[in-house]
């Protein structure tokens, strides 16, 4: 089933979108070339374009947004997913997995990250990145309150630190490599 919430989101977003923030094309740019590349909740694709792969599946619980992302990766394969939902897609098929900006929107984020080490080959990458949270969000809650940094209508679900993000990836199986701050987002490296 689509999801009507996120096509309603991508009506909003003008067409060309635009170039994605420098620090999560640096990010995706750097990334090391691979054959099997997934990107998990790719939107129209603007950095699904930039993953070093000789071949790239494109994956969206949003209709919208997968009909944008045809127009810039009209050699990808492209899947539609079903919110809260397991992964259509085969075991230990990618080398590379990127999902950025994405996990904050998700329900269940054990189930997502769960398949994701799934269809993950066995030594593969997990380029995550997520907006950070930490001692700037907490002295802004003590100084504007709770209600001027968390927008009831912002379709974020999830708030991660540095350290939550290293924790959860940890016990859901990977092996964090590196996470760094850029841009207002923490971007992680982690193997299966």
């Amino acid at each position: 089933m689509a999801s009507r919430y996120d096509d309603e989101i991508w009506e909003l977003v003008s067409e060309p979108a635009g170039a994605p923030p420098a620090h999560l094309a640096r990010f995706v740019g750097e990334l090391d070339p691979v054959d099997d590349a997934l990107d998990v909740g790719c939107g129209d694709g603007c950095l699904t374009v930039l993953i070093p792969a000789r071949r790239v599946t494109g994956a969206d619980v949003s209709p919208r947004a997968l009909e944008r992302a045809r127009g810039r990766l009209p050699e990808a394969e492209l899947v539609e997913l079903e919110p809260d939902s397991p992964l259509p897609l085969g075991d230990s098929r990618f080398d590379l997995v990127l999902c950025a900006e994405t996990v904050e929107h998700v329900r269940d984020t054990q189930l997502l990250l769960s398949e994701i080490r799934r269809v993950l080959r066995p030594g593969g990458t997990l380029a995550i990145t997520t907006p950070a949270h930490g001692r700037a969000t907490a002295l802004g809650l003590l100084a504007r309150g709770f209600d001027h940094l968390f927008d009831p209508l912002s379709p974020h679900l999830r708030f991660f630190t540095r350290r939550s993000l290293v924790r959860l990836l940890g016990e859901l199986g990977f092996e964090v490599r590196r996470v760094e701050r850029a841009g207002g987002s923490l971007l992680a490296l982690a193997v299966r």
